[in-house]
């Protein structure tokens, strides 16, 4: 059975983010390709979640979340709405890979989400964590797209033996508000939902509750919320900051969607952050409190203790051999 044949059988069997119009929309766009040279690469900080390597498959993003920092001009992404794939990823992550000299996990998804609509029937991170399987190495995925939930097969064959962890966005605990802030992706149901469909298949998967939007998303019920229902969906985790970023480029973008959709919030971040970079949530000690005690001892909130757990029952010497 060929690729795309197997991508089909698998999306018949899960509930996935392909059955709305606008994954649809997207995923029929013909994918345009950029050369790299490598694509694995060392990350630059071994403490966010315990990863040693860095992949970005993908480039740009289509999910339109109005307050994504990878729009910041400093990063240097034109067209940004547009998702571009990595010319010949495969063979260069294989190789990536191959000359790597310690094993270790492998981060994906901090710039561009590896299951972007595309992914649907280019498969290029299906095949990444083929590759990822066959050659011994963990993973860490960052997403917001229930797409995740069709490579279960392949997570729980990394499990056997090495670290695997996965992260799902949720910055709302309703619909209704996710849809207005991540407009084109899965809304916050369905991604509770795949956490869900992971837990039970014994992946360790928890969530991203990031950013936190002043004046938007920074309530106690908001937050409540979150967690009230990461508990249903057997979440393991929770990481969370109560407030987010701005910097050039991103903050234009933010500004305009503030304007189409939130009346009157534009002037209160212009009022109480001005340019600054950081923008705390006003509410950030009690959310913080408030989130603490939530969380008990069913989620763990720490990155600390995140690491040690999803890391914790695999052997240490695994996680440094030599290829």
């Amino acid at each position: 059975m060929g690729d795309r044949q197997r991508a089909h059988a698998i999306n018949q069997n899960h509930r996935i983010c392909g059955v709305h119009s606008v994954f649809r929309m997207f995923s029929e766009k013909e994918m345009n390709y950029i050369p790299a040279k490598t694509i694995v690469q060392k990350s630059p900080n071994k403490n966010w979640f315990g990863s040693s390597y860095n992949m970005n498959i993908y480039r740009g993003c289509s999910h339109g979340c109005i307050y994504c920092d990878s729009r910041s001009d400093c990063y240097r992404i034109e067209d940004f709405d547009t998702v571009r794939a990595k010319a010949n990823a495969l063979s260069i992550i294989r190789r990536d890979l191959k000359s790597k000299r310690e094993k270790g996990v492998i981060a994906t998804g901090s710039m561009s989400d590896p299951y972007n609509p595309h992914e649907k029937t280019e498969m290029l991170t299906r095949g990444a964590l083929e590759i990822i399987d066959e050659l011994g190495f963990g993973v860490a995925i960052a997403t917001k797209s229930s797409l995740v939930v069709r490579d279960i097969d392949i997570l729980k064959r990394i499990s056997r033996h090495s670290p695997i962890i996965v992260k799902i966005t949720i910055t709302a605990a309703e619909d209704e508000l996710s849809k207005k802030i991540e407009p084109f992706v899965c809304p916050s149901g369905e991604r509770f939902e795949a956490l869900k469909a992971l837990s039970e298949n014994g992946i360790f998967a928890g969530i991203l509750l990031m950013p936190v939007l002043p004046f938007i998303s920074d309530s106690a019920q908001n937050i409540l919320g979150i967690v009230n229902k990461a508990k249903k969906a057997d979440a393991k985790f929770i990481m969370a900051s109560m407030g987010m970023t701005l910097r050039d480029g991103n903050r234009e973008y933010f500004y305009k969607q503030l304007d189409r959709n939130f009346t009157g919030i534009k002037q209160k971040y212009m009022d109480l952050f001005a340019d600054s970079y950081e923008c705390r949530s006003p509410n950030a000690k009690a959310l913080w409190h408030m989130f603490r005690e939530s969380c008990t001892d069913r989620i763990l909130y720490k990155m600390t203790d995140i690491i040690n757990a999803y890391q914790g029952k695999y052997d240490c010497e695994q996680m440094t051999l030599f290829l």
